[in-house]
């Protein structure tokens, strides 16, 4: 663990020390009152040199301080790190589906979880109450009794072995284990009344779906991104467009100015021809009726 200040290192130590310290103690306890009993028990306990039993409870009282000093140790990185309260979607939306269970489902699904442990337990507690049965019979010796117990334990354990495969057979048809499919509310729903169906993942370990939501957020991140950046796109495209029209009515206006000026122009050069023309042709029916009009006035 990284410590960071002068304070976490202090409480860091303190932290170690206290839970060392419990853990002795309770190691000593315990240890001497095993010794004690013993002692009072077996013949060969009570044969052991003061100095040999001094050493089986000092050594039971080290072997606990240092256990507990090192949970202790790591309770405080626990602790410290706010990391370690992350919980996933997963984790959080199976939290909210026990939430609302009775206690026969919560009785089940600790069954369920735990059957292995449960196939463990009950081979010991029918070890144990076949060895008591049997040890009452005496005509059995010690090597008997306990190959009879073994026998009787293991026909019990057989059974529970049985109903587990069962129940792993009823989880393979269900689709339950390590992926399931439960419903929960749509979170679309503003009013929270409707319910969808989500698979989520059992974690075999804390933390093990971590790297999933990681992937999750980055994925979202990466489509906002792409989205914004198609909006960016789409909303230049337009302005383009708009810009490229705008500019193409203004050619046109331009263009059909052009075509209009050079129209008027011309029918102004055609209208000042003619004009003229009928000028010139004026000038000369004047000048072919002046000499006429001179030979009239002789006679």
């Amino acid at each position: 663990m990284k410590i960071l200040t002068k304070e976490e290192e202090a409480n860091h130590y303190n932290a170690t020390l206290k839970g060392g310290i419990a853990g002795g103690l309770l190691g000593l306890a315990a240890g001497g009152s095993v010794l004690y009993l013993a002692n009072a028990r077996f013949h060969t306990i009570r044969g052991l040199t003061i100095p040999m039993k001094t050493f089986l409870v000092t050594s039971a009282g080290t072997f606990s301080a240092i256990i507990s000093a090192d949970r202790s140790s790591r309770a405080y990185e626990w602790n410290r790190d706010p990391a370690r309260n992350y919980k996933d979607k997963s984790t959080l939306l199976l939290e909210e589906q026990k939430a609302n269970e009775t206690i026969a489902q919560r009785f089940k699904a600790w069954g369920k979880e735990n059957r292995y442990s449960i196939v463990t337990a009950s081979w010991v507690a029918s070890m144990g109450v076949a060895f008591g049965l049997v040890s009452k019979n005496k005509y059995l010796t010690g090597k008997q009794k306990l190959v009879q117990a073994r026998v009787y334990a293991q026909g019990l354990t057989l059974a529970v072995l049985i109903a587990t495969a069962a129940f792993e057979m009823g989880d393979a048809k269900k689709g339950t284990g390590r992926w399931e499919t439960i419903m929960v509310l749509d979170p679309n729903d503003p009013e929270h009344k409707h319910l969808i169906e989500k698979k989520i993942h059992h974690e075999s370990y804390e933390g093990e779906d971590l790297w999933r939501d990681m992937v999750e957020t980055e994925e979202r991140r990466i489509e906002q991104r792409k989205r914004t950046a198609e909006e960016k796109r789409h909303s230049s495209g337009k302005m383009a467009k708009g810009k490229e029209n705008k500019d193409k009515i203004s050619s046109e206006m331009k263009s059909a100015g052009k075509v209009a000026f050079a129209d008027a122009k011309e029918r102004e050069d055609k209208n000042q021809a003619e004009q003229a023309e009928k000028e010139a042709d004026a000038r000369n029916e004047s000048a072919q009726a002046e000499p006429q009009i001179n030979g009239r006035n002789q006679n």
